[in-house]
């Protein structure tokens, strides 16, 4: 998949509220290195967005917003640093273009790694693959009860900036941190494309066409068929 139209063709599911065709203009990037980047591919789609699989710095041109994917941290930096896509991609994220991590790309996001949030993550919080888990998460933000989350070898934020917004614990009001917020930048510790609940890709995708309406790309007023709570 390169530049995708497929929304119709995806299978909706339980949780999805398609975009209007105003939002379809907008264009959101999945960093295609490593990682599960097509089914992060298929929420968008199925959501009404366009996508488009980031491999090159040229791939990143003209995006409204741009998701990196769970996957795995180190393989990610190695296709980084081999497509010289570090400062493309800063620059991307500087200029304001809304950014969604989850799990590894939550980790890549942080102070160690592309350095465009204000976090530290901590790798494999909760154990390797055999302690995967799922837990109900509520999520600051997202209207409609708590997001049923796939903790796979997930991490969680480990230290953060005062401009960083806690969005989501895990185990109680002092639990670890594994969802934040800091401006334009949206990260979860968790999988949010594996299940089938798309509300956290509905609040990014919010924020993306926000940023495509003040480039004139979308119609902001009808880019969402409902606003999601705050």
């Amino acid at each position: 998949m390169s530049d995708a139209s497929a929304a119709s063709a995806a299978t909706p599911s339980a949780q999805t509220s398609p975009l209007p065709g105003a939002a379809a203009k907008a264009l959101v990037g999945v960093l295609a290195l490593q990682g599960d980047f097509e089914a992060h591919a298929k929420v968008l789609a199925r959501l009404g967005a366009g996508v488009r699989e980031v491999r090159t710095a040229s791939d990143l041109d003209a995006l409204d917003g741009l998701v990196i994917p769970g996957g795995e941290s180190t393989s990610m930096s190695f296709g980084i640093d081999r497509e010289r896509l570090l400062d493309p991609l800063r620059a991307l994220v500087f200029g304001g273009t809304p950014v969604f991590g989850s799990c590894a790309g939550l980790i890549m996001l942080d102070r160690d790694h592309l350095g465009v949030m204000d976090i530290l993550a901590k790798r494999n919080a909760f154990g390797r693959q055999l302690s995967s888990f799922e837990a109900d998460v509520e999520l600051s933000g997202l209207a409609g009860g708590p997001v049923r989350a796939l903790f796979i070898r997930a991490p969680q934020i480990s230290e953060r900036g005062p401009s960083v917004e806690v969005l989501a614990r895990v185990g109680g009001a002092d639990g670890p941190v594994v969802a934040a917020r800091q401006g334009a930048i949206l990260a979860v510790a968790f999988h949010t494309e594996l299940g089938r609940d798309d509300r956290v890709h509905e609040l990014f995708l919010e924020r993306v066409c926000e940023f495509a309406a003040a480039r004139g790309r979308v119609d902001g007023a009808a880019a969402l068929k409902r606003p999601l709570a705050r």
